[in-house]
Formats: structure tokens, sequence, C-alpha cells
């Protein structure tokens, strides 16, 4: 079992900064893809950004390119979403995702494992 917890949600002005923040605790595999999705009320969950186990490799949504940068301490079993120009529409519930993939850095997400909670992040205009 792998437990995620987030971190870093709140209520933030139009154009403002958030970071969010994932650990990974439990029997964590060798190497594995994180990232991040989101949920806006009335909305299905989409994904937001992910990050291959060597950091090298990152893929974003169209809507946030530019504006998030995902991150990783493997060290600390750790992803980040540093988020900046926000949008109203940015505003949703945002989970953490855990998928292994066994000696690959693979990137992409082919079926989430792992979720967290959810950190929930407001953008007010």
């Amino acid at each position: 079992q792998v437990q995620l917890e987030e971190s870093g949600g709140g209520l933030v002005q139009l154009g403002g900064s958030l970071r969010l923040s994932c650990a990974a605790s439990g029997r964590t595999f060798s190497t594995y893809i994180m990232g991040w999705f989101r949920q806006a009320p009335g909305k299905e969950r989409e994904f937001v950004a992910a990050v291959s186990w060597s950091g090298g490799s990152t893929v974003y949504a169209d809507s946030v390119k530019g504006r998030f940068t995902i991150s990783r301490d493997n060290a600390k079993n750790t992803v980040y979403l540093e988020m900046s120009s926000l949008k109203p529409e940015d505003t949703a519930l945002y989970y953490c995702a855990y998928e292994s993939h066994p000696y690959s850095d693979s990137v992409e997400f082919e079926d989430v494992e792992y979720w967290g909670q959810g950190t929930q992040v407001t953008v007010s205009s």
C-alpha cells in the first residue's frame, strides 16, 4: 500500500501563485510516475501534469502549460506543483496520483494505482 498526503492548497486571488506538495509513503516501488489531476464541481476529473521517475520528462495539460511546473524530490518521495498566473477556471480539488513503472522512466499514466485525498485550490476574481 502507498499513502499520498497532499498539502498547499488554499484561496488565492486571480493571478496569484500556490505550491502544492504530495508526499508518498508506504511500499513505494523502485520507479514510479507521480502527477496531479483536478476535478472542478460538476466536471470530470482531468489530468494536469506528470513527472517521470528521473524528473527528466514532464507532461502538462494544454490548459496549464507555461503556468504550472511539476517537479519531484525522490529523496523525500515528494512531488510538487508550482502554480502561477492562476485563473478562476483553475479552481478545483487537486489530487496527487501515483503509478508504479518497474525499470521505466515513463511519464504517461496508464492506470493510476493510488490517489491522494485531494487539496482544494480556489482562485477568486
